[in-house]
C-alpha cells in the first residue's frame, strides 16, 4: 500500500466558465504561484508578448478562445497538482463535459461585470449531478461589476448552490483596495501595477484595529466592518465536510490578470480540495487505493506535435499504480498493450514518466487503438459509465478543394474525427462524406487544422439533415424496404454502422410510425 501517500497528494481539478470570463488567465496564475512558469501568458493583451501556456493550438493563440482542454501538472507545497483547463464556447462543450468526468473537484469563474451566464449553468449542473465540489473564484475586479452580495445571491439562485464567502472586496473598479481574506485573517492591498509578480498581504488580528483605517482610509474600513458582521449572520460557515460532499461552496474574489486572490484560492484549494475519488464502473465502484492498475481514456488529441503527426490518448488513472513498459488488457479491443512512452504534461510540452498513480493524467501514444470511453486495465474487465458522446446537429457535406492531396485529406479527416469533436458520415448512394458536428464553429476548426497541420484545404456545402439517427433492425425485410425508400438519406459512420439521416423531424416520426421494427438511437452507444 505504498501508493497511499501518492494517492493523498494528489489533486486533480478542472477549471470552467463561460467563455471569456478568465479560466485561462487564471490557470497562467495558478502556473505561475506553482512555480511552474516563470512569466505568466496571458490570452490576449497587448502589452504581455506571451500567449497563454495552455492555449497552445495556432487557432487558439489567433482567436484568443481556448478549443480544446489541455492539460498541466505541477507541484505546489508538497501536493502533486493537475489543471485542465477547458473550453468556455459552448460548441466545444462536449470536450468540457467529457472532461468533467476525470476531475475530482472544479473551480467555476465568473465575471463580476456579467454574473452567472449560460455555459456557466449548464456545467454547474453536470458538476452537481455527479455532486463534484465547487469553488467559485469571481473574477476581474479591477473593473466595474455587481455588488458582491447581489453576486451570490444570483450565483445561489441560478446555479443552485449554497455559497461562503471566504473572502471579500474592499471597493471594486476605480475603487478598487483589495481583499479582505475570512480563511488567513489578512487583507491583500491592491497597488494595480503587477501583472507578473506577487503582491504583498499584511495581516490582520482584529478588525478594529484603527490601522486598517489607515491603510485603506475610514469609509471604507467601517463598510468593510459592516459588510462582513452582514456575512457573518447571513451565510453559512464554511465546514469542509459539507464543502466535500458538495452541499456548499467556498466563494474567493480577485483579479486573475493582475495576479490578485490567485494565491488564497491555491492555498485554501491545496487545503481543502477532495484527493482522487472512487469511480463508478458498469461491474462495480473502483477506489483509488487498490492494488490493480485501472484507468480510462477521456480525451484523444491528434497533432499535439506537428512536426510528428502523433496522436495522443489522455488517460486519467483511477486505480492502482501504472508502469511504463508493463503488458495492460485494452478491455473492448480484449488484447494486451504495453506502452513505451507514456507522458505527463505542461500543455504541449511532454515528459516521459516511469510510474503514475491514481488522479494522474497521462498522455498514451496511440496508433488507431483507442477510443473515448475505452478502458485500460490489469486483466479485469472493468467498463467505466458516465463518459457522454452527443448526437450532432449540423450537418455539411466536405469537399476535397486540391484533387492532389486528397491522401492527406482523408488521413486528416480520420484523425480529427477520432478525436471526438465531430463525427464522418459516408453516404451509401454516392459515397460522398458528411461531417456532422454539435457547434458551428467546429467547422472552421477543422478546416483551418486540416490545412495547418495536414496541408490539405477543404470546402463544405450544406446537407440540409435534421438529426442523424443509428439503425437497429429486428427484421430484415423491413429494413430492406426501408433501405429503398430512403436511400438518400442513408449513410455508414466510421465504423461501418447503418446511420439515417433524417431531413426533418416528420420524415424521422414518419419512419418510426411505419417501421416497427426498427430501433431510431440518436446516439451510436446503443
Amino acid at each position: 500500500m505504498a501508493n497511499l501517500q501518492e494517492i493523498a497528494k494528489r489533486r486533480t481539478f478542472g477549471i470552467v466558465s463561460h467563455p471569456d470570463a478568465g479560466k485561462t488567465t487564471l490557470t497562467e496564475k495558478l502556473l505561475l504561484f506553482g512555480g511552474a512558469i516563470q512569466e505568466a501568458g496571458a490570452v490576449k493583451s497587448n502589452k504581455i508578448k506571451k500567449t497563454a501556456t495552455s492555449d497552445f493550438m495556432e487557432i487558439e493563440k489567433q482567436r484568443g478562445i481556448s478549443v480544446a482542454t489541455s492539460v498541466m501538472g505541477f507541484t505546489y507545497k508538497d501536493k502533486q497538482i493537475n489543471i485542465l483547463d477547458t473550453p468556455g464556447h459552448k460548441d466545444f462543450a462536449e470536450d468540457t463535459f467529457r472532461t468533467l468526468t476525470a476531475v475530482d473537484s472544479v473551480i467555476v469563474v465568473i465575471d463580476v461585470a456579467k454574473g452567472v451566464e449560460e455555459q456557466t449553468e449548464k456545467l454547474v449542473q453536470v458538476c452537481r449531478m455527479r455532486k463534484t465540489p465547487i469553488i467559485v473564484f469571481i473574477n476581474k475586479l479591477d473593473r466595474e461589476g455587481l455588488d458582491g452580495f447581489d453576486l451570490l445571491d444570483e450565483i445561489e439562485t441560478k446555479l443552485g448552490i449554497t455559497v461562503a464567502p471566504m473572502s471579500w472586496p474592499i471597493g471594486m473598479g476605480q475603487r478598487f483596495k483589495g481583499v479582505y481574506n475570512k480563511w488567513e485573517k489578512n487583507i491583500m492591498l491592491y497597488q494595480g501595477q503587477s501583472k507578473q509578480k506577487i503582491e504583498e498581504s499584511y495581516e490582520i488580528n482584529d478588525l478594529a484595529d484603527p490601522e486598517l483605517d489607515a491603510r485603506i482610509g475610514e469609509d471604507y474600513a467601517e463598510t468593510l466592518r459592516e459588510e462582513l458582521e452582514m456575512i457573518d449572520g447571513v451565510y453559512p460557515e464554511f465546514k469542509k465536510e459539507t464543502y466535500l460532499n458538495s452541499e456548499i461552496s467556498p466563494v474567493f474574489f480577485g483579479s486573475a490578470l493582475n495576479n490578485f486572490g490567485v494565491r488564497e484560492l491555491l492555498d485554501a484549494f491545496v487545503e481543502i480540495a477532495p484527493s482522487p475519488q472512487p469511480k463508478e464502473a458498469e461491474e462495480r465502484e473502483v477506489k483509488p487505493e487498490e492494488d490493480k492498475f485501472s484507468g480510462f481514456i477521456f480525451k484523444i488529441h491528434a497533432n499535439i506535435d506537428p512536426n510528428h503527426r502523433s496522436r495522443i490518448a489522455f488517460a486519467k488513472i483511477v486505480s492502482g499504480t501504472f508502469h511504463r513498459n508493463t503488458n495492460y488488457l485494452h478491455v473492448r479491443q480484449g488484447k494486451n498493450l504495453k506502452f513505451s512512452s507514456p507522458t505527463s504534461f505542461m500543455a504541449s510540452k511532454k515528459s516521459i514518466i516511469d510510474e503514475a498513480f491514481p488522479g494522474d493524467i497521462i498522455g498514451i501514444p496511440d496508433t488507431g487503438n483507442f477510443r473515448i470511453g475505452d478502458t485500460i486495465t490489469e486483466g479485469e474487465k472493468l467498463h467505466f459509465a458516465g463518459i457522454p458522446s452527443f448526437s450532432p446537429e449540423h450537418f455539411r457535406f466536405i469537399n476535397n478543394a486540391d484533387p492532389l492531396k486528397a491522401k492527406q485529406l482523408a488521413k486528416g479527416v480520420d484523425q480529427l474525427m477520432d478525436e471526438g469533436v465531430a463525427q464522418l458520415f459516408t453516404l451509401k448512394q454516392n459515397g460522398r462524406k458528411i461531417i456532422g458536428t454539435v457547434g458551428a464553429l467546429q467547422y472552421e476548426v477543422i478546416q483551418y487544422r486540416l490545412e495547418h497541420e495536414y496541408n490539405a484545404k477543404c470546402s463544405y456545402e450544406n446537407f440540409p439533415a435534421f438529426k442523424a439517427c443509428w439503425i437497429e433492425s429486428r427484421d430484415d425485410d423491413q429494413l430492406a424496404e426501408f433501405s429503398k425508400l430512403k436511400q438518400r438519406y442513408l449513410a455508414e459512420d466510421k465504423f461501418g454502422r447503418l446511420v439515417f439521416l433524417a431531413d426533418s423531424q416528420f420524415s424521422l416520426q414518419m419512419a418510426i410510425d411505419k417501421f416497427d421494427k426498427l430501433t431510431f438511437h440518436s446516439k451510436s452507444e446503443f
